[in-house]
């Protein structure tokens, strides 16, 4: 029986292992993921989540329930030895034990990627997991009503003022989904005004969202600016220590909620293996998703999604002729992965990646949105139509689609649910306030 590890728990891992289900017998293949995470997390239905307008656990899919014969390890991969084929495993609890196999499916993902930039790992916070997600949510509103109680004033202005740092895909949708909630909010906060809520976009570029052409990124900005959004171009930002940000334009402002989209890297378990890798710290490897050193393929070793390095071999081809690190890549490559793996293993050919891109779209608050695809773009409501369409259909299985759609459905009839529970950070607080302890014993 072959022995398939996957490490990592994303879109591709998910799908990788969904495909080798299908299509390996029970006899044929022992499938095991591994991930420190139960869940497989659906990255664009982040910002929404962030502005309430999904809930936190229907945008993930559970691995052991949609995985009926892969052997799921919640845990921590801290070394590959593909030479010998053993892999050290680390568990939250207990001591580390090694793993061998025979085919190894490298699909860790990325994480945020950062600068040294004074105070911002210890103020900002990223838009790359659930939980960054859900806290924003708390966040903004909890600010919203701490700040309502307050007289005008610095600490005042620090609650009310919003910091995204990237212009990208992820940081527009973050920060036009949050102020089209920041307005919702106002509905229900009399205490505090438009013009007291103030959003800051800071970008290093001339322009934002370098997959869509300028006349589109133009009509976002402006789109953004006239709802409220201050937007900073060919800035940086230079200082964000105790929530202060300093802009290299010379801008100062106070903010309590600082959330980085500036950019994602491979994951760093990747260096702990001995595959080898680009100057970008991602897995080599060939358009049929092999991992390959100087295009010679390392046998039993397949990689794809963020953490690859896979050439592009689409009419458009991302920055250097490699697939760029996005959900649509990585989806469409695991379903190739699988396929190619059980190709190898019955001494078949495997098939090149080829996929052109269907175009880009984004949300920017309910009931707007941007959609292009080659000439092609469409604004406003037709276009956050075409992205829910697009988002709920790419939710891997039908039980989270329907979740999706129906919390949808119920915010169209019931509104957004503006309750935050960022208490649940430390459940123990009120009992532990009111509990009895035991008197202390007085010495004879």
């Amino acid at each position: 029986m072959t022995k398939i590890l996957i490490v990592g728990g994303g879109y591709a891992g998910l799908y990788t292992a969904r495909g080798l289900e299908r299509q390996l017998g029970a006899a044929e293949a022992e499938i095991t993921i591994v991930d420190p995470l139960p869940y497989m997390t659906y990255l664009p239905f982040l910002p929404e989540v962030a502005a309430g307008s999904i809930e936190p656990r229907h945008a993930v899919v559970s691995l052991r329930r949609h995985l009926s014969r892969t052997r799921v390890i919640q845990a921590s991969v801290t070394f590959v030895d593909h030479a010998a084929k053993v892999a050290t495993i680390q568990p939250e609890l207990g001591e580390a034990s090694t793993l061998e196999y025979d085919v190894i499916v490298m699909t860790a993902g990325s994480v945020s990627r950062t600068f040294p930039i004074a105070g911002v790992a210890d103020e900002a916070i990223g838009m790359k997991t659930i939980e960054e997600a859900a806290a924003v949510r708390d966040r903004l509103i909890g600010n919203f009503a701490r700040a309502a109680a307050l007289p005008l004033g610095p600490e005042r202005d620090r609650l009310l003022t919003t910091v995204v740092v990237g212009g990208g895909f992820a940081g527009i949708e973050t920060i036009a989904e949050l102020r089209d909630f920041a307005t919702h909010l106002l509905s229900r906060f009399p205490e505090i005004t438009f013009d007291e809520v103030r959003f800051h976009l800071v970008e290093a570029m001339g322009r934002i969202m370098p997959e869509v052409s300028a006349t589109t990124a133009d009509w976002v900005v402006e789109d953004l600016r006239k709802r409220g959004v201050d937007v900073h171009l060919e800035t940086q930002l230079q200082s964000a220590q105790d929530g202060v940000c300093e802009l290299s334009t010379g801008d100062r402002f106070g903010s309590d909620l600082i959330i980085w989209t500036a950019g994602v890297m491979a994951n760093p378990v990747v260096r702990k293996t001995d595959l080898p890798l680009d100057d970008r710290g991602r897995i080599t490897a060939l358009a049929t998703l092999q991992v390959a050193k100087d295009g010679v393929v390392v046998p039993g070793a397949w990689t794809a999604g963020d953490v690859s390095a896979v050439p592009d071999k689409s009419k458009t081809p991302g920055p250097g002729g490699f697939c760029v690190p996005n959900a649509q890549h990585a989806v469409r490559q695991a379903k190739l992965l699988s396929k190619n793996i059980v190709a190898v293993l019955r001494d078949e050919a495997p098939r090149e990646y080829i996929h052109d891109n269907l175009g880009a779209v984004a949300g920017l608050g309910i009931g707007n949105g941007v959609f292009q695809s080659g000439k092609i773009a469409i604004k406003g409501p037709l276009a956050w139509l075409a992205h829910r369409g697009y988002h709920v259909m790419a939710m891997p299985m039908w039980e989270r689609k329907l979740r999706v759609f129906g919390g949808w459905w119920n915010n169209f009839w019931l509104g957004r649910d503006i309750v935050e529970l960022s208490a649940r950070e430390q459940p123990r607080v009120a009992f532990e306030t009111f509990a009895s302890r035991p008197k202390p014993k007085v010495d004879a």
